[in-house]
C-alpha cells in the first residue's frame, strides 16, 4: 500500500500526522474480508493487526461447545490490535468479519516497532485502547440491563455507523448468535421493529429504513458508546 490511490480509508490511521502514516504505508497490505471469515482464531498466534477500510469485523469470545457472543465491533473507526498494544503475543478472542470489505493488514512485528519509533503513533493506539474498553465495559452492561428488542436496534445501528449503505448483509442466525440468543428470540425482536416500519428483513440481509426511528427503539446505550468514542477519538467516529 505504497501508491497514492491505495491510501487508506480507515480513520485511525487516517488520524495520524501525514509523514508518520506515510511510513507506515510500506507496511501495511491490502487484503479482502469475506462473509463469516476468521481472520484470528482464538488462542491462536497474534501474528498481525488488521485496520478495517470498510465492512465490519466481530470481536467474539469462544466457548468450549464451539458457540461464540459477541463483546465488540471494529469498523474502519479502529484496529483489531487492542492485545498487541498492550503486548500480548496471543489472542484471547476470534476476529470474525460480520460485513465484508477490506482492511490493511500489519505485521505484529511492524505494529511493535511503530508503537515504538513514533511517539503519536503510540498516543493514537492508547486512546483507542480506552475507547475500545469503553464499548465492551457498557456492552456487557446493556446485556443485562435492556430488552433484546432494544439490544438489538443498538447492534444494528452500530453496523450501520461502520458501513457505506442501510442494507447491511446479515441474516438472523447472526443476530441471534453475536447477541447471545435463541434464533426465535431474534426472530421476534426483529418482527417488533419491522412492523414497526424501523427495518425490512430480507434473504441474508436486513434494510434499515428510519435510522432515527430506531435510535429511539434502542437503549441509552449506543449514543453512550457513540459520545465515548468521539471523546477519546475525535477524529476517527461519525
Amino acid at each position: 500500500m505504497n501508491a497514492a490511490s491505495n491510501w487508506p480509508r480507515n480513520r485511525l490511521l487516517l488520524a495520524l500526522p501525514s509523514r508518520n502514516l506515510k511510513r507506515l504505508m510500506p507496511e501495511l497490505e491490502n487484503i479482502s474480508c469475506h462473509r463469516a471469515q476468521v481472520l484470528m482464531d482464538a488462542d491462536s498466534a497474534l501474528d498481525h493487526v488488521y485496520f478495517p477500510d470498510s465492512g465490519v469485523v466481530s470481536v467474539v469470545a469462544v466457548y468450549a461447545d464451539g458457540s461464540v457472543i459477541e463483546m465488540a465491533t471494529i469498523g474502519r473507526e479502529g484496529c483489531s490490535g487492542v492485545q498487541a498494544i498492550l503486548g500480548a503475543k496471543r489472542s484471547s478472542v476470534q476476529l470474525l468479519v460480520q460485513i465484508p470489505g477490506n482492511a490493511a493488514k500489519m505485521s505484529r512485528a511492524a505494529f511493535t516497532r511503530a508503537m515504538q519509533s513514533m511517539p503519536s503513533f503510540r498516543s493514537l493506539m492508547e486512546a483507542y485502547v480506552q475507547a475500545f474498553l469503553e464499548q465492551v465495559m457498557v456492552s456487557v452492561a446493556c446485556n443485562g440491563a435492556h430488552s433484546l428488542k432494544q439490544r438489538l436496534a443498538r447492534w444494528l445501528l452500530m453496523m450501520r455507523d461502520r458501513s457505506d449503505g442501510d442494507a447491511l448483509p446479515i441474516t438472523q442466525e447472526l443476530l441471534a448468535a453475536m447477541l447471545g440468543v435463541q434464533r426465535p428470540s431474534i426472530s421476534n425482536a426483529a418482527r417488533e421493529l419491522e412492523r414497526a416500519g424501523l427495518i425490512e428483513r430480507g434473504r441474508r440481509q436486513v434494510t434499515i429504513l428510519d435510522r432515527q426511528g430506531l435510535t429511539k427503539a434502542s437503549c441509552e446505550c449506543y449514543q453512550l458508546v457513540r459520545s465515548r468514542l468521539a471523546f477519546y477519538l475525535p477524529k476517527t467516529y461519525q
